[in-house]
Parts: structure tokens; sequence; C-alpha cells
């Protein structure tokens, strides 16, 4: 399956057996997550809680 980056439009292979919350890296450089809501899959770009180093 292929789908469009949310970032630069460019294609992004999805493999068939993608599960909801998986990561794809594209090659803009963008983390991609694979969101799946009701049979529909798409992409959003991933935003990774930052690293807390407690100070």
């Amino acid at each position: 399956m292929e789908l469009r980056c949310p970032v630069c439009g460019l294609p992004v292979s999805i493999p068939d057996d993608a599960v909801s919350g998986e990561l794809v890296d594209h090659d803009c450089g963008v983390s991609l997550e694979i969101v799946i809501n009701n049979g529909t899959i798409s992409l959003k770009p991933f935003e990774s809680a930052g690293e807390d180093w407690g100070e």
C-alpha cells in the first residue's frame, strides 16, 4: 500500500500488515506514525515526548 507523506507529499510505502502506532521513517527525514481508524489508514508526523532529565 502507498500513501502520501503529510509533510513533503511524496509516496510512502506501508506494509500490508501495518498496525496502528507503528512508525515509518521517510526519505524526507520525518518519522511518521501509522493511524488506523475504522479501517482507514493514514499517516501523521510522530511527535515524540522530549527527554526529561529531571532538571
